[in-house]
């Protein structure tokens, strides 16, 4: 019996490894983490992650094929393949700060990898890495080896949170790269034939390492350059009276750019987009691209752009001061369907607002006040590090209240923000909420979900990002 071993218990190891475990009942899959708590919640009801399906998945495999442990070189000494699917956070300090991937964590999990193997295994990168980490890692195990033999190969995720088991089950394609050696080609073929047990053939695409592992980065930085791209046009939407969507709907209807990605909105997050940019342009700095990592650094720079000019838009409309006004806020994870609250938009937007002394009540269906209050309250690329190595008990925003209701965080507001899609919210009693608001009453819809003529006829004051101004915002114009 083939034994696989995921060191990592995350957003990318714990989905991915459980529907290998479905796909391939004859494979014995462990993912092992060192936080207790984290496996504890994998061997629960409760998993550590929301993510539509992946419950059913990991109580069909759990116990038979599929197993959360925290004896870590246990499953690394048995395994025949070992994932790795740690953090790599931005580096905070030293050599690279802001930009450089910090590879602590890989390579003490290399480390590990090498002192408790007694037998030939193959690594596999998961997490997102630089280029060239695939030959970092290479020299670790070789030189630590002790005559064992270590095949790495890359094989990046394209995950995306909300429908990861779907894209799982179904993904556009699977990226394996290896070393081009007999040996290489063979750890290739026996990870393609993990895949094969459900993903088409020609789905499973297999290059050299450089090119799997510059392959993530790129299609994360391709990605957030469309977002940025409709995001820099819904400023200009704003300003001559032009709409967004039926801009963006225009051009997503030629072939060749498609629709995807063309939603304008208060900003991306997630874990992946910003990091990988920022990893993108140290790599290109590093190897004498100065121009291209100037390229890649404005896709982050529109990006606060777009969450700055929101936050300066609520504030100018409402008499240029939100001291001591109480503003809802709708949503904070990154995107709906998910409670990831990594990079997340309503963070920059919670903190701007704040900075001007507001009072805000926060509503998320999926997400805790710990986490709200921790993310409001950690330095920049603290999340991405391991939770046991994060401040203990972050002090929490006395101005923050954090309620399980749209329409408690909503009673008294002078503001309503959205900052997360949440199909909830479109179905809400928008007259009631206005009943209960103080006036006159002003909603700013992040992710232009709602319907902006009827809320007006209710009597709200609306923005949407990158629609024709309400005569009341054009009286206030919002300075950036």
């Amino acid at each position: 019996m083939v034994k696989i071993c995921c060191i990592g218990a995350g957003y990318v190891g714990g989905p991915t490894m459980a529907v290998i475990a479905l796909k391939c009942p004859k494979i014995e899959v462990a993912v092992v983490d060192i936080s207790v708590s984290r496996i504890n919640a994998w061997n629960s009801d409760q998993l550590p992650i929301y993510e539509p399906g992946l419950d059913g998945v990991v109580k069909d495999c759990r116990g038979r094929n599929l197993f959360f442990s925290t004896d870590v070189e246990k499953h690394v000494f048995e395994a025949d393949i070992v994932f790795v699917s740690v953090n790599t956070p931005t580096k905070t300090r030293g050599l690279g700060a802001g930009k450089a991937a910090d590879l602590t964590y890989w390579e003490s999990a290399a480390r590990m990898i090498a002192d408790v193997s007694k037998s030939d295994k193959i690594v596999v990168e998961k997490s997102t890495v630089p280029v060239k980490t695939a030959e970092a890692i290479e020299k670790i195990l070789t030189h630590n080896s002790k005559g064992i033999k270590f095949q790495i190969l890359s094989n990046p995720e394209f995950l995306a949170e909300g429908t990861a088991i779907k894209d799982l089950f179904n993904p556009d394609r699977v990226l394996i790269g290896g070393r081009e050696t007999p040996e290489g080609q063979k750890a290739i073929g026996m990870l393609k034939s993990v895949y094969a047990h459900w993903v088409p053939e020609e789905r499973i695409l297999t290059t050299n390492l450089w090119s799997a592992e510059l392959s993530k980065l790129a299609a994360n930085a391709f990605l957030a350059q469309r977002i940025s791209s409709v995001n820099a046009i819904s400023a200009l939407c704003e300003a001559t009276g032009a709409d967004v969507s039926q801009v963006a709907y225009s051009v997503g209807t030629d072939s060749r750019i498609g629709p995807k990605f063309l939603n304008a909105s208060v900003g991306f997050g997630g874990s992946c987009f910003q990091k990988d940019i920022l990893n993108l342009v140290y790599i290109c700095e590093c190897n004498g691209l100065p121009e291209v990592a100037e390229y890649w650094k404005q896709v982050i720079k529109i990006n606060d752009y777009q969450k700055n000019r929101f936050v300066n838009r609520v504030v100018a409309s409402m008499f240029n001061t939100v001291s001591n006004k109480k503003v809802a806020i709708l949503g904070f994870a990154f995107k709906k369907d998910t409670g990831d609250t990594r990079e997340t938009p309503a963070i920059d937007v919670c903190k701007g607002l704040l900075g001007d002394k507001a009072r805000l009540s926060i509503y998320d269906p999926q997400v805790s006040e710990d986490q709200i209050q921790r993310d409001l309250t950690l330095s920049k690329f603290e999340w991405d590090h391991p939770t046991h190595l994060q401040p203990m008990s972050p002090t929490t925003v006395k101005q923050v209240s954090v309620v399980w209701d749209a329409y408690e965080a909503t009673k008294e507001a002078h503001a309503v923000c959205i900052l997360t899609e949440w199909d909830e919210f479109k179905s809400l009693d928008y007259q009631r909420i206005y009943n209960n608001m103080m006036k006159p009453a002003f909603i700013f819809d992040g992710r232009n979900v709602l319907d902006a003529d009827k809320l007006r006829e209710i009597g709200f004051i609306v923005f949407s990002i990158g629609k024709p101004l309400d005569s009341w915002l054009k009286d206030m114009p919002a300075v950036a």
